[in-house]
């Protein structure tokens, strides 16, 4: 089956709004004085990573295969904590919305970089900064800490009407959980601001990747949830590659920053039913016959069941110009026939 390519899109150019980025003082950095583990007096590398899920796993792994890393983070599951071990990671199992204490993470204060990968609470914010932020402040106040990201999501925005939006776009979150976002990311300003520590803000896209995308979803061959078959009526879509978001972390190191905020999106915001119809044309291909009849609520049901808000093309132009990322996935149509390249049979076993 030949799958066909969709025309290249071309964007509008953003119209200008407020500042997105705030000056502040950027204290020296302690890169000469910090010792990794393994080496007595060469500059520090520590990762330290709140919430190792799907991404933070992913930077957590490459960072340390990259060489010149030690790496140690959270999470909240003995299980996982094994699984992470084995990669090479140093995990603490540390529940942010709990009461568990800062103290036990003996890593964190010698750490020079810090990845914030944890979800907000609505009507709390950043959990971290809500029950823990005084013991933050200390931990992260001694003069090691030289980066800090926070991971949010291009949800701030909004409903914009179709609108081409970059970092100055004003943001507008219609969901709770997006105000809980926006909260989180002003609370993590704030506190950086007055440590003067580097800091960016990274708004994600949809986020997909080895084991998190629409071939994964079909290959279950799971029905779609409501929630699911909402989100098939936007017409546009931001996404995101896990690689791709490594590329941009990585990239920030080498850059010094005043809080800026960065969109971390492809350079395609195509609908989801568009997608899926890509990835379900791939599988066809490679390995015909192997799927079900489409049924009704089924993956390949894209029928909506309501217009869902939140429509807005989302501008990656400070990611390539600023962090200088050649996206290795600017189309969601590259990072499928990756993932779906990386496959043998998918099927084995299932039939």
């Amino acid at each position: 089956m030949e799958i066909q390519s969709v025309s290249a899109w071309s964007p509008i150019q953003p119209t200008r709004h407020v500042n997105r980025s705030l000056s502040l003082p950027i204290r020296a950095t302690a890169a000469a004085s910090l010792a990794s583990p393994e080496s007595g007096g060469s500059a520090a590398r520590r990762m330290f990573v709140f919430g190792t899920g799907y991404v933070g796993r992913y930077v957590s792994d490459r960072l340390r295969k990259g060489g010149g890393w030690y790496v140690s983070g959270t999470c909240k599951d003995p299980v996982k904590k094994k699984e992470l071990e084995e990669i090479g990671l140093d995990v603490f199992l540390f529940d942010a919305n709990s009461n568990d204490e800062l103290t036990s993470l003996n890593t964190l204060q010698s750490s020079s970089h810090l990845l914030i990968s944890i979800p907000p609470v609505v009507d709390v914010g950043d959990p971290l900064l809500y029950r823990h932020e005084e013991s933050l402040r200390s931990a992260l106040s001694c003069g090691n800490l030289q980066w800090l990201c926070y991971l949010s999501s291009t949800s701030v925005y909004g409903d914009c009407g179709g609108a081409y939006v970059d970092e100055n776009y004003p943001a507008n979150p219609l969901s709770e959980f997006a105000k809980a976002r926006l909260s989180a990311e002003k609370g993590w300003l704030k506190l950086t601001h007055s440590l003067g520590v580097p800091t960016y803000i990274f708004r994600l896209g949809g986020i997909y990747g080895p084991g998190r995308s629409a071939l994964d979803t079909i290959i279950k061959q799971e029905s779609l949830s409501k929630a699911q078959r909402i989100r098939e009526s936007k017409q546009y879509t931001a996404r995101i590659h896990v690689a791709d978001i490594y590329q941009a972390i990585e990239a920030s190191f080498n850059i010094q920053s005043s809080r800026k905020i960065y969109n971390i999106v492809d350079d395609d915001p195509a609908p989801r039913d568009e997608v899926f119809a890509f990835a379900r044309a791939l599988i066809e291909a490679r390995w015909p016959g192997q799927l079900k009849e489409v049924s009704p609520g089924g993956v390949s049901d894209l029928t909506p069941v309501r217009k869902i808000n939140g429509e807005k093309r989302v501008s990656n132009a400070l990611m390539k110009s600023e962090l200088g990322v050649s996206l290795l996935h600017p189309s969601y149509r590259s990072g499928l026939q990756c993932i779906a390249d990386s496959w043998e049979d998918p099927f084995k076993g299932k039939m």
